[in-house]
């Protein structure tokens, strides 16, 4: 819940710019990364009127369970689609923690989102006390079989997966490369017990305070093939920084 159309428009036009600069091509991203935006709901139409003619794509940060009807205050797939959005972030800790969201209601959003058009990018991450308790496997796992349940296993073709460790989330703590490569790799073998292709195309983010200066590590891991950012993305060239300066050409950055 950050920024205003003035600081949109102007950390969008600079990563938008420094981007075509450091290779992204308007016509042609091959060879580059993946870059998706997503702001507030509020500021979804001016992002993406900057970005709709370059190489970034528009997301959302949450979404309804629901296309339509009575239900106020919330937002649907099919407003999002309207926006110019391709992507939605769904069950993210702060959504799970601060909202109250369910495994099972976050799972129901991602069945809607891609019956309806959009990537999900589904966050799984357990918080400090699960993980010095050593529940950290059990817990990502029941978020994610929770998702495989609902929407059935073939529709990870249309999802995401983010690992958010709870901990590291605005404290400036981050899981070490290892820790954050053993967490993704279960999670692959995971996917991979209900459809090994399945688990070898799906992309699993890791989002846990990524900055300029850990990003390459990460990214070097096997099965780490992506970025969740939150601060360092609300500057551009930090953000850029993370995108061009540690992924490969294989690998995908989210805002």
């Amino acid at each position: 819940m950050n920024g205003d159309k003035a600081m949109a428009r102007a950390v969008c036009e600079n990563i938008v710019a420094g981007a075509r600069n450091r290779g992204g091509n308007d016509s042609d991203n091959t060879g580059n990364p993946d870059i998706l935006v997503c702001p507030p709901f509020t500021l979804l139409s001016t992002v993406d009127s900057i970005i709709r003619d370059s190489a970034c794509q528009l997301g959302a940060q949450d979404m309804a369970a629901n296309s339509n009807g009575a239900f106020t205050g919330q937002v649907s797939s099919t407003m999002l689609l309207d926006c110019g959005c391709s992507h939605v972030i769904l069950g993210h800790s702060e959504r799970r923690t601060l909202c109250g969201e369910s495994d099972q209601m976050v799972a129901d959003k991602a069945g809607r989102a891609v019956a309806d058009g959009l990537i999900a990018i589904v966050c799984v991450g357990e918080t400090r006390a699960e993980r010095e308790s050593g529940a950290t496997g059990q817990v990502v796992q029941r978020q994610i079989q929770t998702v495989i349940d609902t929407v059935g296993i073939e529709q990870f073709k249309d999802i995401v997966i983010a690992y958010e460790p709870v901990w590291a989330i605005g404290t400036g703590l981050s899981a070490t490369p290892e820790q954050a490569r053993q967490v993704h790799q279960l999670i692959r073998r995971q996917l991979a017990r209900h459809d090994a292709g399945i688990a070898e195309g799906c992309r699993i983010l890791y989002g846990g305070s990524m900055k300029p200066d850990n990003a390459g590590e990460l990214l070097a891991k096997p099965d780490i093939d992506g970025g969740l950012i939150g601060g360092a993305s609300l500057k551009a060239e930090d953000f850029l920084g993370i995108c061009f300066g540690g992924l490969t050409q294989t690998k995908s950055q989210t805002q």
